[in-house]
């Protein structure tokens, strides 16, 4: 046989438990790489700054633990009460959960729902910057008009004493009012010592708003090298044009950071709200009841009319339809249904009606699952952000470092007057300067990217994985379920001696019905066509990699390839040539000993995907090298490696060979992709750099792969690895876009231009540099919605 016989077992993936972070009791995720081991128990914490100091002295910090506080401040209003049980993180430090909306205590910015909701739902923190921005913009713009009357209306304007009052009292609640959120922020930053973006927002507007009121009330105490044309230069224009421009700044980030999450959103809504369960008294549409999705239970009877959305996951039971998975599994065509068939919760059935059964409901859904698969993704760190968190770390102290040289050197070498120049120097470096521009460069890229590949039924679980499908040079595939279809059919039976064919087919039949192989599949559905009684298997053992073994009716029964027959002590010579004969063909053949004396060999054959030829070209001019790997015959294999023009492929290989195998190549210096669908698959899955499950095989194999094509064939891989390329392009032209902005626009705001153009660049243009920064990171990842893969 071509791989293990087992039991078929789900194994659900950990939830991401919270944590107190034992040095500063914010909350923190299960992240191995910032957690560190005392007495045998693991601390986990919200940063690698509180990792270390813990590391330095953890006696002191679990003498005197903190006490644990929610990670979100009160910068927005408390969601509504639907929202409450989502948690909320941070885009940017998703080890961060809070139970309710607000601010990251990292770097400031808003936290979101770990899991969008479907629909329209308004979001807390852009409601409560759009109402703060119009507040601004309706005081800022008669505030400017003012300010600027001096050019505007001649030089008169200064000694009209109520005018300077009128700048303050429209600048005042901008400052104070429309801007407390970054104050807040910027406090909770140096109370924490994690200075961020609103670090630099808090000092610059309220170091110009606070020097205008000075100068306002207290014009004689300034020093003369503040005076101009006699009299104090007043910045209330530039405070609350700062403060303007970063709700703008916001209000547009928050709305685009809302779009990276329409992948999922859309996902979640395919679902139907309602489900039609057919009454268990009759099949009549009559007798159908009409029932929240909430209330289906497993078992429950569904029907699904032309034009309906399945609701659950489940099996068809009678009738027949063609279904539109689209949506799901990136498949153009609908696809035929019939008894038997499992159908998708959220694909639209498209033709006829038909009656399934629920087998999966709630977050059990495939649905589910891939939307719960896209959100962790989006979370997940890449290795190219590496260089972004190491720079984030000294990066707002840095500008402080660079607004500080800036006002010491316009004071000692600057016009007069100086202290004034000297202020706006500073003011404009803290402004200008973006550090969240640099920490949205990877994750928002992966975000999109992961929603993109969703939509054509590629799920990447992590931002490793994405990375890492752009490097790959070589790419095993298992044979059964990968390159064929893995809906394999019974084909001939060869009985040897005076065993009844229909008695061979049944016994095999009963003993492989507790196995969840495709072959195994087979021969029980060979069975029931052929309405064949099955028996009770006992002492039913799986062997693996070789096939299984039990009692029926009092029967010792073996079935599995020549290995086990040898294994077993069963001579196969008379079952050898048959079996060979059917293995040039590129079937299957399958041993079959009754009481320790060859019975039959069944030959099986699964017809190559339709697909497979197409996706081994694609790879091919990718660049990529094919190895087949599988348990089958030699020339079982050797027949569709030369049907496909595969060059190299080995047969008769066990889980752990293939799992030596992907080493090996390793060892050699081969970055290698593992594609599978079974159980004997997965730990060549977990050892391969990147391990990619086919959506029709095992929840095993699904589980310890890294990517997952929901269709369920090579094709998918082609299409992981171009998103992969262009995902990869878009996190460096953003990381490029947000060094290269910074790297220019703080010496410019500094005065680097001045000495030869005579340039001063003012804090509000500052503000709007980088208000927009964000914005456009934001923009250029979301181009990775629209690729074509």
């Amino acid at each position: 046989m071509s791989s293990q016989h087992t039991h078929d077992h789900a194994h659900p993936r950990a939830l991401d438990k919270p944590h107190v972070d034992p040095v500063c009791g914010m909350r923190a995720a299960t992240n191995p790489d910032k957690s560190f081991a005392v007495g045998g128990t693991s601390y986990y914490f919200c940063s690698i700054g509180c990792r270390d100091r813990f590391a330095a002295d953890p006696a002191h910090y679990l003498a005197h633990p903190p006490q644990p506080r929610a990670a979100a401040s009160t910068a927005a209003p408390a969601a509504a009460e639907s929202k409450a049980a989502t948690g909320y993180t941070c885009p940017m430090h998703p080890e961060i959960v809070s139970d309710k909306p607000g601010a990251c205590p990292l770097c400031g910015m808003a936290l979101e729902p770990r899991m969008p909701v479907a629909g329209d739902d308004a979001n807390p923190e852009l409601v409560d910057m759009t109402r703060r921005l119009w507040v601004a913009a309706v005081l800022t713009l008669p505030l400017w008009i003012i300010a600027m009357g001096p050019m505007l209306f001649g030089t008169g304007m200064r000694s009209v004493p109520w005018l300077a009052w009128a700048e303050a009292v429209l600048a005042t609640p901008v400052v104070l009012w429309c801007g407390w959120p970054f104050f807040e922020r910027a406090w909770v930053s140096f109370r924490t010592m994690k200075l961020n973006m609103f670090s630099l927002i808090g000092v610059g507007t309220g170091a110009s708003w606070l020097f205008s009121i000075a100068a306002l009330i207290f014009p004689d105490l300034l020093p003369d090298a503040f005076r101009e044309h006699g009299s104090v230069p007043l910045y209330f224009e530039a405070a609350a044009g700062i403060t303007t421009l970063v709700l703008v700044g916001q209000v547009l980030e928050l709305r685009a950071r809302a779009r990276t999450g329409g992948a999922i959103k859309a996902l979640l809504g395919l679902a139907p709200a309602t489900a039609r369960r057919v009454n268990p008294s009759g099949n009549a549409s009559g007798n159908d009841e009409e029932i929240p999705l909430d209330q289906v239970a497993i078992g429950d009877r569904l029907r699904v009319r032309p034009g309906d959305k399945v609701p659950v996951d489940g099996t068809i039971e009678s009738g027949s339809s063609a279904l539109d998975e689209a949506m799901v599994t990136g498949e153009s065509l609908p696809i035929e249904k019939s008894e038997g068939d499992r159908v998708i919760a959220g694909t639209i059935n498209q033709s006829g009606s038909f009656v399934m059964r629920a087998d999966k409901i709630g977050a059990d859904t495939l649905l589910a699952r891939i939307a719960n698969l896209v959100a962790e993704a989006g979370r997940s760190r890449a290795p190219i952000q590496k260089l972004a968190d190491r720079v984030s770390g000294w990066f707002v102290p840095l500008v402080i470092g660079v607004a500080i040289v800036a006002a010491i050197a316009w004071i000692a070498l600057g016009p007069a007057p100086a202290f004034s120049h000297a202020l706006v120097a500073a003011v404009s470096v803290l402004i200008i300067a973006c550090p969240c521009a640099l920490g949205l460069a990877t994750p928002i890229s992966v975000t999109v990217a992961v929603g993109r590949g969703a939509r054509d039924g590629v799920l990447i679980k992590d931002a490793d994985a994405l990375e890492r499908l752009a490097h790959i040079d070589t790419l095993i595939v298992d044979k059964t379920g990968t390159i064929t279809e893995g809906r394999a059919r019974v084909s001939r039976i060869e009985v040897i001696g005076v065993a009844d064919e229909d008695e061979v087919l049944r016994l095999a039949a009963s003993i492989e019905r507790a196995s969840a192989h495709p072959l195994a599949a087979a021969i029980v559905r060979a069975a029931k066509d052929r309405k064949l009684t099955l028996a009770e298997a006992l002492d039913v053992e799986s062997l693996t990699g070789l096939g299984v073994k039990g009692r029926v009716d009092g029967h010792v029964v073996v079935a599995g390839n020549q290995a086990l027959m040898e294994q077993e002590g069963i001579a196969s010579d008379a079952l050898d040539a048959r079996a060979n004969a059917l293995r040039e063909a590129g079937e299957t053949a399958l041993y079959l000993a009754i009481d320790g004396k060859p019975a039959a060999v069944i030959a099986v054959a699964d017809p190559i995907k339709a697909t497979t030829a197409q996706a081994l070209k694609d790879l091919a001019l990718e660049g990529i090298a094919v190895v087949m790997l599988t348990g089958d015959h030699e020339t079982t294999a050797r027949a569709v490696a030369q049907k496909l023009g595969i060059e190299r492929y080995r047969a008769g290989v066990d889980p752990e060979g293939k799992q030596r195998f992907v080493k090996q190549l390793q060892s050699e210096g081969k970055r290698v992709a593992m594609a599978g669908d079974g159980v004997n698959d997965s730990p060549a899955l977990a050892a391969a750099d990147v391990g990619i499950a086919m959506g029709n095989g095992t929840d095993v194999a699904m589980e310890s792969a890294r990517v997952v094509l929901v269709k369920g064939d090579l094709a998918g891989i082609v299409k992981a690895r171009r998103l992969s390329h262009r995902a990869l392009s878009n996190i460096k032209q953003n990381l490029f876009f947000a060094f290269i902005y910074n790297a220019i626009g703080v010496p410019i705001a500094a005065g680097a231009l001045y000495p030869l153009f005579g340039i001063v660049l003012s804090p509000t243009l500052a503000a709007a540099a980088m208000s927009l920064s964000s914005v456009s990171v934001i923009t250029n990842a979301l181009r990775l919605r629209n690729v074509k893969l």
